[in-house]
């Protein structure tokens, strides 16, 4: 639920839940919500959703709930180079936890394809992309403990490409992550995030909410989260201890 009085870092509409489970409980349907609004306007709806362990419960709230999923798409916020069934891999995290029970109606678009490498991939992968009608209904971003948001990581070489204002792409490869693991990875681009109609950032625990209060005044460079919050002044938090 949301807070009655929002303090910082927070800010008025940003919502607030006394445990990470409450909070993934309220995200669920909330989200569900706007997907049924969007079905109910146009009789289709999208959702980019993000890997990690923040959204497990979210994502198993969310696929429980009866919507006409047939009529929504789903895809990644950004995904490992990796086959489709790598533990490590974003289209399996989804598959696993989000497309179950009344949601594996839904149709699914990967970003990963059969190409050797996400460079020799990125034509088809953004081809992929391309065919998800802009803006997205509801995009769901998670933040790593340094401020990477999707596979935008700070001091990437890639990073001032891929969140460069009217780049002409929705995707970007982007090189290891460092820590590991150091699988080579696609993430949309800042353009493809901010082509949303509702961009929700998921996040829990003291050290989150640090990172993001510091995001606030920092560069992209040192916290790249803090380039979505500057280009997005509606952005959403859902935040839990």
């Amino acid at each position: 639920m949301s807070t009655s009085t929002v303090t910082e870092p927070f800010k008025a509409g940003d919502v607030i839940a006394g445990s990470a489970d409450a909070l993934a409980a309220q995200l669920a349907l909330d989200v569900s919500a706007l997907l049924k609004s969007a079905i109910d306007r146009r009789g289709s709806a999208s959702l980019v959703v993000s890997g990690g362990s923040t959204p497990l419960a979210f994502m198993q709230e969310l696929s429980g709930i009866e919507l006409p999923w047939q009529s929504v798409t789903v895809t990644l916020a950004d995904e490992r180079w990796v086959d489709a069934d790598h533990p490590d891999s974003n289209d399996l995290f989804v598959h696993t936890h989000l497309l179950q029970g009344p949601a594996a109606a839904a149709k699914f678009v990967s970003m990963k394809n059969p190409a050797a490498t996400a460079e020799l991939g990125w034509e088809q992968c953004e081809a992929a992309i391309e065919t998800i009608a802009k803006p997205f209904d509801v995009v769901i971003l998670g933040m790593g403990g340094d401020g990477h948001t999707a596979s935008l990581f700070p001091a990437a070489e890639e990073l001032a490409a891929a969140i460069a204002p009217g780049c002409g792409k929705l995707t970007w490869p982007v090189g290891p992550a460092d820590p590991a693991p150091p699988q080579p990875r696609m993430s949309l681009t800042l353009d493809a995030l901010l082509a949303s109609d509702k961009l929700i950032l998921h996040i829990t625990g003291a050290q989150k909410k640090a990172v993001y209060e510091s995001a606030l005044t920092s560069e992209p460079a040192v916290y790249p989260i803090a380039a979505v919050i500057k280009s997005r002044s509606n952005l959403q938090v859902y935040w839990a201890p």
